[in-house]
């Protein structure tokens, strides 16, 4: 059946009665309004009694841990190190970078912590580490036997509980900061958070879109600030999100020991008072803690101020407790800008602080007695650096000294300030009994009572009327224990920072023989090793260069000899003879020298190099260092014939000779002139310029060829006021003279030789006046092709002679540059060696430690192992950063032969039993009766200033300083140096020899005695951070 479509929808009839449908909806609406007051009553109890974040923060950090075990750790977070302020100057954020840097320099982690799981779970999620933290920490330094060098602590100053701190203070802070933080009635209450006031900031964090100007004042509670100063990038609060980091990351920390806070709000005012940041002061530095604040802002005792403060008011006693009060309270004001207020604007501080006394006592937390008081005190903030405190003689600090130096370096720590904040101890090699006691006989050797009793007056050493305070000593001593060399006394009797044993270069006089017969026989270990396998007709075959006589005496022995094995050849090479004649002039070093010996008996004697280091003979070893270099020009490069007779190589070493010493020359020029004023450029050049009209109108012209002539005239007639010629010249003459000597009428080389002035000088002082910024490097790049032009005369034939001087001179630098890399391999530390013969005797300086490295290498059998002055380093220890660290193992290096090493140990016995040391041939005996071997090597350094006229005449030989070095071996277990040194001007009231270093170290058995004893642990446990007596701690009572 068809149907019309429908127009509109059927509805449906309710059978509910409207007057129902309504009590529905209003009960519905009832429903949602009792859900929401419901919800609200919750939300406002859990707002006041924190149940449900006390159980479930409680339960969440119930697995919140670390442990300390074996070996390095995989599950360990560090702090990001550009956050926050306590974690960089405790180290914490450092550690990554230290730790891969001691892992470079010989160290290997021996422990480290190991974080749980969820502690690992809640670092990821970008939480702060939750754990106990430390309010006090610094360097500590232990010695060889455990015992304790040294202490910092910051801060210094610090309540040690909650119940040493004054309850005046505790409601004046929680008054200003956090009013409901000890509520008792609250014991699951979440400190990171006051719901009051963070509501209000979010409110006026809101308003402050629509209005710039709306003041916002912090929400932040107690907790939450010491989670900002301590880990937030630069102390403050960047962001919202960081904001609830800090939450978040101080609600965890709060619920770390259970459900109930109240002991945890305790310490949040504890933790609070002692970090709070105080801005920095000179001579200070950063100031954290009331304790420290008190101290620098107000130069005020903390103990006295606590007692004040605890003690009942009375009439007596107001005044001071006023005082007392306002300096602390002005403290915990100034925290919220402590640059501003406690800098320019301090004047705003003082208002702060009224204003809050009188709140203070209108809240009945202080009486009005007390507010009057201080309201009525007048303070003053110490604003002027602080004077360095006097720590004593520098002397007895040096053993502290050097440990801070050696961590300092490993670390890679900038500065000493930054090491002393670390939270890190380190255990040393040096035993402090015996190092005091060295010191103290060093100290009594500058005494003429202290000399003599140590045997220094006599022959060779002190005259009876020699003043003995004017000289310096300094010793070493190094044992060698497992698989490695322990620093056990470094010590100098110079009251100074300076340290003589690694600090100074020295010329340590005949000590450098003792280089030079290691390489001497390293050159014969070479030779045989090359020719040793020969036949006779292959090594006469050999033809070697005329001038190296080490090769041809190489190939002379093997030819004689059927024994070709090593031992008998480097026996043979120590017999080898020179004279000892001072009567030879020697080419080296760039010019004509002539030495003599310490003996004149020795100067007609010929000796063998055995005889001659026992005896210290200089002239044999000048002529072994000639055969050392000529050897060395050979091996470096090549054969005379070819560097002097193929016209190519004479033209690169030539102009190479010409590059280096322009170079020098222009370094003396620029010094010179750089950085004054034309005038004065002007002035200093005519001082040199003899008075005659061509020179110096030669001079001018060419250091200022664009000058006009009225500058020019005006010059010269001041130039040769006083002179003949000045008479003599009209401004015609002047202007033939400004014509004729022009820039553009002669070459350089012409202008100088006109005006007698080096012609770079003329350059030089002409760039420098139109370059006046102009860098050393900037005019050495600019000059290269004058430079060379100044040296055209050279390369022309008829100087052939000249030429072959300058060759062989190149050649010997490079010869000197092997010889010098070969003793740096050896431990000597300078970068370079003095291009002289005179270097084997002493020329070219040493140092006492470095000395003792390499007689610690020949006791050693010629392997050099580790030298240690650090074996135990421990970081951040009872925190989840925590890391040991401990020298590794590492293998010996052989860098001498044993053959070598054997063959020097003999040349160093017979120095004592029968040559320069024999003051202890029959062994050192101590206080004990037991006597050690002694081998070693003397040197008296002679340093002197000669001043020499035309013809290289002596005019003047002053003496700069003055030297006595045994460089010893004692036993097979010690080794080191003794040094008497004295500067000038006192050094030519002396004519000690080496005899006087021997004589002291003769007398020190008794200081040294304890090593003998019991050898020392190389690592100990260290003290726990609070038997270190550096921090101040006020403790409840």
């Amino acid at each position: 059946m068809n149907r019309p479509p429908l127009r509109f929808p059927l509805r449906v009839t309710s059978t509910v009665p409207v007057r129902s449908w309504r009590w529905l909806k209003w009960g519905l609406a009832a429903f949602l309004l009792l859900a929401v007051a419901l919800i609200a009553r919750l939300v406002q109890i859990e707002i006041e009694t924190s149940r449900l974040q006390a159980r479930y923060l409680s339960e969440l950090t119930r697995d919140v841990a670390f442990s300390v075990n074996d070996g390095p750790s995989h599950s360990i977070r560090f702090p990001q190190a550009d956050k926050g302020p306590y974690d960089a100057r405790l180290g914490y954020a450092l550690l990554p970078a230290i730790q891969q840097r001691l892992l470079q320099h010989g160290f290997e982690i021996s422990s480290q912590a190991r974080d749980s799981e969820r502690m690992l779970s809640l670092a990821d999620d970008g939480l702060f580490l939750p754990y106990d933290e430390k309010d006090t920490a610094g360097l500590q330094l232990f010695d060889g036997t455990g015992v304790p060098l040294y202490s910092a602590q910051f801060p210094g100053r610090v309540y040690d509980s909650f119940g040493a701190i004054p309850p005046l203070v505790v409601n004046s802070l929680l008054f200003i900061e956090d009013r409901y933080l000890l509520d008792p009635d609250q014991p699951n209450r979440n400190p990171a958070i006051d719901w009051g006031r963070f509501s209000r900031a979010l409110v006026d964090q809101g308003a402050r879109v629509f209005n710039r100007h709306q003041q916002t004042p912090g929400g932040s509670t107690l907790a939450t600030q010491i989670e900002k100063f301590r880990h937030s990038a630069g102390g403050r609060t960047a962001t919202p999100p960081e904001k609830l980091r800090q939450i978040a990351s101080a609600s965890v920390r709060a619920y770390l020991n259970g459900p109930q806070t109240l002991p945890a709000r305790e310490q949040i005012v504890v933790h609070y008072l002692n970090s709070v940041p105080l801005a920095a002061q000179p001579g200070v530095g950063e100031i954290n803690g009331i304790g420290d604040g008190l101290a620098a802002w107000y130069g005020r005792d903390f103990r006295e101020t606590n007692r004040l403060l605890k003690a009942p008011s009375t009439e007596a006693n107001l005044p001071d407790q006023g005082l007392a009060f306002r300096e602390v309270l002005s403290l915990m004001i100034a925290q919220r800008a402590p640059s501003f207020f406690l800098q320019r604007g301090y004047p705003e501080l003082e208002r702060l602080t009224d204003s809050y006394m009188r709140l203070l006592a209108s809240g009945g937390v202080i009486t009005e007695q007390l507010r009057d008081a201080a309201l009525a005190a007048h303070v003053e903030l110490h604003r002027a650096p602080r004077s360095t405190p006097d720590l004593g003689s520098f002397v007895s600090r040096k053993a502290v000294t050097s440990m801070r130096s050696h961590l300092l370096a490993a670390l890679g720590v900038r500065s000493f300030y930054e090491l002393d904040r670390l939270d890190v101890q380190a255990t040393g090699t040096l035993n402090n009994d015996v190092q005091q006691a060295v010191a103290e006989r060093l100290a009594a050797a500058a005494t003429k009572d202290g000399a003599k009793a140590a045997g220094l007056v006599g022959y060779e050493m002190l005259r009876g009327s020699d003043d003995p305070s004017h000289i310096a000593y300094s010793f070493t001593l190094f044992e060698r224990h497992g698989d490695a060399n322990l620093v056990r006394v470094q010590t100098d009797s110079v009251n100074q920072p300076f340290d003589i044993n690694s600090g100074a270069r020295l010329n340590l006089g005949s000590t450098a023989k003792l280089r030079t017969v290691i390489t001497y026989l390293q050159i014969v270990t070479d030779l045989h090793t090359r020719y040793a396998s020969l036949s006779n007709a292959e090594l006469k075959a050999i033809t070697p260069d005329p001038n190296d006589r080490l090769t041809r005496w190489a190939i002379d022995y093997l030819l004689h000899t059927r024994d070709h094995s090593l031992q008998p050849m480097l026996d043979a090479a120590v017999e080898r003879k020179y004279s000892a004649s001072p009567g030879e002039t020697f080419f080296t070093g760039g010019g004509a020298q002539t030495f003599t010996n310490f003996e004149s008996d020795d100067n007609s004697r010929i000796l063998t190099v055995h005889r001659a280091f026992q005896h210290s003979v200089n002239l044999v070893f000048v002529r072994l260092m000639r055969d050392i270099v000529h050897y060395e020009m050979v091996q470096t490069t090549g054969p005379s014939s070819q560097w002097l007779g193929d016209p190519a190589t004479r033209k690169m070493y030539l102009t190479r000779f010409a590059d280096q010493e322009s170079r020098v020359y222009m370094k003396r020029f620029y010094t010179k002139y750089h950085g004054k004023t034309p005038d004065q450029q002007i002035t200093l050049l005519l001082l040199g310029v003899r008075k005659s009209p061509p020179k110096v109108a030669t001079a001018l012209r060419s250091v200022a060829p664009d000058q006009s002539n009225a500058w020019f005239n005006k010059l010269m007639y001041a130039a040769l006021k006083n002179t003949p010629a000045a008479s003599m010249l009209d401004d015609e003459d002047l202007a033939n003279l400004y014509d004729k000597y022009g820039i553009n009428r002669f070459n350089l080389n012409d202008r100088g030789y006109i005006s007698s002035v080096h012609p770079l000088e003329l350059w030089t002082l002409n760039y420098l006046r139109s370059h006046p910024d102009a860098t050393l490097a900037q005019i050495e790049a600019a000059s290269q092709d004058v430079r060379l032009s100044t040296y055209s005369w050279l390369f022309k034939t008829r100087y052939h002679v000249t030429q072959d001087h300058r060759i062989k001179r190149m050649v010997e630098l490079r010869a000197y540059d092997a010889i010098g890399k070969s003793w740096q391999a050896l431990g000597y530390p300078f970068a370079s060696l003095t291009p002289s013969y005179a270097a084997a005797i002493g020329a070219s300086g040493d140092r006492p430690a470095a000395l003792a490295q390499l007689i610690g290498v020949i006791t050693n059998g010629g392997n050099k192992v580790p030298t240690e002055t650090l074996t135990q380093i421990d970081f951040a220890k009872d925190t989840p950063y925590e890391t040991h660290f401990r020298r590794a193992v590492v293998a010996p290096q052989q860098q001498v032969s044993p053959e070598i090493a054997g063959e020097v140990r003999m040349l160093l016995r017979d120095v004592v039993t029968g040559g320069t040391a024999r003051r202890l041939a029959q062994g050192m005996t101590f206080p004990n009766g037991e006597t050690l071997e002694v081998y070693g090597k003397t040197g008296t350094g002679d340093q002197r200033l000669n001043v020499y006229a035309k013809g290289a005449r002596l005019i003047e030989s002053r003496k700069v300083n003055r030297s006595a070095t045994f460089v010893f071996a004692l036993g097979d277990r010690f080794y080191g140096t003794l040094t008497a040194w004295v500067h000038e001007p006192y050094a030519a009231r002396y004519d000690f020899t080496s005899a006087l270093a021997v004589q002291l170290l003769k007398s020190m058995a008794p200081a040294l005695q304890p090593l003998l004893d019991k050898p020392v642990q190389k690592t100990v446990t260290a003290a726990p951070a609070g038997s270190t007596p550096a921090a101040t701690k006020v403790a409840a009572q």
